[in-house]
């Protein structure tokens, strides 16, 4: 969908919509024109789908898109949304580092990005230990068994973002993180911008031959088990940070032991089907972990570009102080006993 407009004083003053779209009765088009005119140019999408739909009639037929769809459209046209081909992205796949460090990498390259020092990002994960990673919101009695934590030299760390925890070793997982401005998922919900960042993922899983999909609110998965999960946190700054996890092998019997939640949910049918629930890409591939990576990294340079850098000493400099007054520091790790 192509929009053509012009604002006066801030506001919407002409409004031209055009595209390979079907829309009846034809005056319909003009009433969606006219619904958009006097609105403000810094309206947020849903606030311009809002006047959208007012001015549409129960017997109004949209093939192809909706109100939101034109709205998001309107938001490009003003240069408040995106797509994937309005940026140059970046490839960092950097060395081990400690799970601490890698947490607050997470919030170095958010704030670079918002800063205008970095554009958007695609970072690959290496972990030097293994770790529990427990969401934003999660209690750390509730999720971690301290004493098997201890027995299998696990690393506690607590990420920015929300959701659930899980337990990796080195060798293990792959896990990326995009780095993206808002204006990408403008206008989507949370539900929908999970599944727009996961896109490319699902994409490079289905070049390895698996039949794998999404499933909401941020799981990756295919017939045979689940294969990653999501987690994602927005800036007020503007800054959007969608990091996965996907299992490339699974020491089932030792998560078993580290987290309590898994062990709660799986207590009754055992290690075997704690294995089940999770189907490593070692399993379904039969690649290399190493192999993997290339194949997601050749995916994604293909659909949207990709051009190498590395984390700067002044990155790692701020990474380190978040260590230590943040992400290695008791308020943050225990803030939710």
């Amino acid at each position: 969908m192509a929009v053509e407009l012009a604002a006066d004083d801030g506001r919407l003053a002409a409004v031209r919509l055009s595209g390979d779209f079907f829309l009846e009765p034809d005056d319909a088009l003009a009433r969606i024109e006219a619904a958009l005119l006097g609105a403000s140019a810094d309206d947020q999408a849903q606030t311009l789908a809002e006047r959208i739909n007012r001015a549409l009639e129960p017997t109004d037929t949209l093939v192809g898109f909706d109100a939101a769809a034109v709205a998001i459209a309107v938001r490009r046209a003003l240069g408040k949304s995106s797509t994937w081909a309005d940026h140059a992205f970046t490839l960092i796949e950097d060395e081990p580092r400690d799970p601490h460090t890698q947490m607050a990498l997470d919030q170095v390259y958010a704030e670079e990005l918002a800063a205008g020092r970095r554009g958007p990002t695609l970072r690959i994960w290496q972990w030097a230990s293994n770790a529990v990673i427990i969401g934003s919101y999660q209690s750390w009695s509730n999720e971690v068994d301290e004493a098997g934590a201890a027995r299998h030299n696990v690393t506690v760390a607590r990420r920015v973002s929300g959701g659930g925890a899980m337990f990796v070793e080195p060798g293990n997982t792959i896990t990326y993180s995009l780095v993206v401005p808002e204006s990408l998922v403008d206008g989507m919900s949370f539900i929908d911008s999970y599944a727009f960042l996961d896109a490319w993922c699902v994409g490079a899983l289905r070049a390895l031959g698996i039949d794998a999909s999404y499933l909401p609110i941020n799981d990756i998965a295919s017939p045979a088990g689940k294969i990653a999960g999501a987690a994602q946190k927005r800036f007020a700054d503007g800054a959007v940070l969608h990091h996965v996890t996907m299992a490339y092998d699974i020491d089932a019997a030792k998560m078993l032991e580290v987290l309590r939640i898994g062990r709660e949910k799986l207590s009754d049918k055992g290690t075997k089907s704690a294995a089940k629930r999770v189907d490593p890409l070692r399993s379904q591939t039969g690649l290399t972990r190493e192999a993997i990576i290339d194949a997601f990294i050749g995916h994604f340079d293909g659909l949207h570009g990709l051009v190498r850098s590395a984390p700067t000493a002044a990155e790692l400099a701020r990474a380190a102080e978040l260590v230590r007054v943040k992400f290695a520091h008791p308020d943050w790790l225990r803030r939710v006993p």
